[in-house]
């Protein structure tokens, strides 16, 4: 029985720690980015906008599988207030991305992160595609690990545009 509710009490612990990592409105750490067209932004001058911040690779077979439905999410809410930044990992050359870019003919903000500055801002990102949905306070709402869930992703963007 005490064994029960020692378990019990560190699952609650545990489920409370993750539950403040996820939803206490943690800051989006401030970075400076440059576009591959060279224009730059920060995540403080993006403050008033919804912002979504894609780490990807142009050899993530997930990364390339959800630039169709990031460029989507652009078209159909840059103009109600996201921003969408994709920042290639260091380890991607950047004529690659610069070619996948082109390629896919992608209307949002690309940057390269050559030292990997903007991924150990953003909590030491190894692991492509990782995205950050950022409210208007400059707070992060949500992360994701992996493709993410479009529905889901969405429906925050509507909530909080």
């Amino acid at each position: 029985m005490k064994k029960g509710l020692i378990i019990a009490l560190a699952l609650l612990v545990a489920a409370g720690a993750a539950y403040k990592l996820m939803f206490s409105g943690n800051p989006a750490p401030e970075v400076q980015l440059t576009s591959l067209t060279g224009a730059a932004t920060s995540t403080s001058a993006l403050k008033g906008k919804v912002v979504l911040v894609n780490f990807w690779a142009t050899s993530c077979p997930g990364c390339v599988e959800e630039m169709p439905e990031i460029k989507k999410l652009h078209q159909d809410y840059g103009g109600k207030g996201l921003n969408v930044l994709a920042v290639a990992m260091s380890y991607d050359p950047p004529n690659y991305v610069q070619n996948f870019v082109a390629k896919n003919q992608l209307p949002f903000f690309v940057a390269l992160d050559p030292q990997g500055a903007t991924a150990k801002a953003f909590g030491d990102i190894q692991l492509a595609p990782t995205t950050f949905l950022i409210d208007k306070q400059g707070n992060i709402i949500k992360r994701y690990v992996g493709v993410m869930n479009f529905p889901e992703v969405r429906k925050l963007i509507e909530q909080h545009l």
